[in-house]
């Protein structure tokens, strides 16, 4: 662990305090650091529009269609003021075979009034075909809804809860509590509708549901309080904990699930990483480190994690469901990042945070995690306005073919969506 990474963990008990020294740190560092604004094999995919933010959302998605020609993007006015704007943002498809000057390039197919900086409306294309439909979540009539748009007919099919992670096949999903989430973590959650938990630490409520894509069908899956009891340690059980649930990720299969089941005590922060079959049952605690975030299914049995191993340290780690087995992976890595691999797990990439001269970088490392090298193929530079929690994070994603990688950035000043040739 860095000297940097020591003194933010001990500042994670002053958050006041924390930002201020941070901010100070940052200016100092920016000082006398060199400045460039981006190097790589950079494209943008996004319009030359410096009046509007365009990007896409999370890393566990792509914005490519099965043939790699058309992209999802999403625009807005405002995306470095507030988390959760209060405002709809329009979602384009990207023609990436027409000219600039052509007025089909950049195509408006609908619009959402529930999204964040960070994931945006999940928007995403719908399996098996993914070609033919998208779906993202929007907020209708009083409640939070997810739509399932039919791109030839421009046919909709609303479904009455959002959705968090979508099986491969297209066919179900698996949802949160949006509303909790934006409350404990405003930058992943939706503000529209009161969170009817709030002020309970430990809610007696759904925590996941199960959402049929085929019926409209939402199914109760399980609760805060299965997690709770479910090998229960010392700390959850205090008076004043707070707990929540983030970060599903099914399975390729989708036979399991991953989601991390986090909990506070005033501000020292717990996580676990929690392993799960889609009927709710099998719950198997996969990590409990206190520290893990970023994840990725390799395949059904097999995930790669960024956390803080207690007797290691910061890293990535490749970990086997339901066993206590894992490898640490690029021990030059001990800063956070989203990692994903290729469609035929040839390659891994994964992105960080702005370094002291704010600048953050995409790398691509061999599908072989023994291997230790890695390949910087670009870096981008993060201006100050994007900071904290309306920061830009880069969020790698791949094509279907594994020849390009597609991430937001603030480099020009304002977000935009790029992408990068792999050789």
């Amino acid at each position: 662990m860095s000297i940097e990474q020591k003194v933010n963990y001990q500042l994670n008990k002053f958050p006041i305090i924390k930002k201020v020294v941070k901010r100070v740190y940052q200016l100092g560092m920016y000082a006398i650091s060199k400045k460039i604004k981006s190097e790589g094999n950079i494209i943008r995919l996004s319009p030359n529009d410096c009046k509007h933010e365009y990007f896409f959302g999370y890393y566990d998605k792509s914005p490519w269609d099965k043939t790699d020609r058309y992209v999802l993007c999403m625009k807005a006015n405002d995306t470095w003021s507030d988390v959760s704007p209060r405002e709809k943002a329009d979602i384009l498809l990207i023609d990436t075979q027409l000219n600039d000057d052509n007025p089909e390039k950049y195509k408006k197919i609908a619009e959402t009034r529930s999204w964040n900086v960070q994931q945006g409306c999940m928007l995403q294309w719908l399996g098996p075909d993914y070609s033919s439909r998208i779906l993202y979540n929007d907020f209708r009539k009083g409640s939070y809804v997810s739509v399932i748009l039919t791109l030839d007919t421009m046919e909709e099919k609303v479904i009455d809860a959002p959705v968090y992670t979508v099986s491969s096949d297209g066919k179900f999903a698996l949802t949160l509590d949006f509303s909790r989430l934006y409350n404990l973590r405003p930058g992943y959650g939706y503000y529209n509708v009161p969170e009817k938990t709030k002020g309970l630490g430990l809610p007696d409520a759904v925590a996941i549901w199960k959402i049929n894509l085929e019926t409209g069908e939402i199914e109760d899956l399980l609760t805060y309080k299965n997690f709770a009891d479910f090998q229960p340690r010392e700390e959850m059980l205090e008076k004043n904990s707070v707990h929540k649930v983030n970060h599903i990720m099914l399975s390729p299969n989708g036979k399991r699930f991953m989601v991390l089941y986090r909990w506070f005590n005033g501000q020292r922060k717990y996580t676990r990483l929690v392993t799960c079959n889609v009927d709710g049952t099998d719950m198997y605690v996969l990590s409990d480190d206190d520290m893990v975030s970023h994840c990725f299914w390799k395949d059904d049995e097999t995930i790669l994690a960024f956390e803080n191993k207690h007797k290691i340290g910061p890293g990535y780690y490749l970990m086997k469901d339901k066993t206590q087995e894992y490898i640490h992976c690029w021990p030059q890595f001990s800063n956070d990042g989203h990692p994903s691999y290729s469609l035929d797990k040839r390659l891994i990439v994964t992105d960080s945070y702005p370094d002291r001269a704010r600048i953050a970088s995409i790398n691509i490392m061999d599908g072989d995690e023994k291997k230790s090298e890695n390949n910087i193929v670009a870096k981008v530079f993060a201006p100050f306005k994007y900071d904290n929690d309306t920061r830009c994070d880069l969020h790698p994603r791949w094509n279907h073919t594994g020849d390009k990688i597609c991430f937001d950035s603030v480099f020009e000043g304002h977000r935009g969506l790029y992408e990068v040739k792999i050789n």
